[in-house]
């Protein structure tokens, strides 16, 4: 009998299948966030500390700042973009996870901290000395807001590593998602609560979060999860 191939006239090819492409949403904003929080960082602190002079201002670039902000707030889109297409894909999948439900719940917590974290950059980048609106604060004004931007825009990511604690368990506890990914989830965690625990530093979410947040969404795009089924 003579086999006939798929492109044989009157025979059906099989259908095609391609990657669920939502997962690059974690990847996307995990690189963008890495970008807004630390390549754009802005600040000028050094061993010395920051005391309240005029020239700590003048050394400060505006346009660092300003960019922070605009690539930050794509990361809080993404973020709550993200979110949403987790409930609608992942979520009827996993009805009864808890951590399937928690994972959401971190982003967004996540995306309403960093808004003001990033909003608070664009403020002083707009009131620094050269800037759109310099003369609005004087110095003393100015410092606060070089205060906040301390870690204002590092502490939102603790909502990122809650979910990251949500993906261990998935992947090591419910097999959810490969184990692997399961294992690099702890990472952030446990990075986490021992620097805060033992040094009380409450930025350091964002060392891992935006991270483990990008690589997440490859190793997701790349596998085959059950929660990553081909469509």
């Amino acid at each position: 009998m003579t086999q006939l191939h798929p492109t044989t006239p009157g025979v059906s090819a099989p259908p095609r299948t391609r990657r669920e492409r939502w997962p690059l949403l974690a990847a996307a904003a995990g690189l963008a966030g890495l970008v807004s929080t630390m390549v754009l960082d802005g600040r000028t602190l050094g061993d010395e500390g920051a005391s309240l002079d005029h020239q700590l201002f003048v050394d400060l670039d505006p346009l660092t700042f300003r960019l922070s902000m605009i690539i930050g707030y794509l990361t809080v889109v993404l973020l709550l973009v993200l979110a949403a297409t987790w409930r609608r894909r992942v979520e009827p999948l996993l009805p009864d996870s808890t951590a399937a439900h928690l994972v959401p719940l971190g982003l967004v917590s996540s995306a309403a901290g960093l808004a003001y974290g990033y909003g608070w950059k664009g403020a002083l980048g707009n009131y620094l000395p050269g800037s759109f609106e310099p003369t609005a604060f004087d110095d003393a004004g100015l410092y606060v807001y070089y205060v906040l931007n301390d870690f204002g825009a590092w502490i939102g990511w603790l909502g990122v590593v809650v979910a990251a604690g949500a993906v261990a368990v998935l992947g090591l506890r419910e097999r959810a998602v490969p184990r692997w990914l399961g294992v690099l989830a702890l990472l952030p965690v446990l990075q986490t609560t021992v620097m805060v625990a033992g040094l009380g530093v409450p930025g350091v979410p964002a060392l891992l979060g935006p991270t483990w947040l990008a690589m997440t969404g490859l190793g997701l795009y790349f596998s085959r999860s059950t929660i990553v089924r081909p469509v």
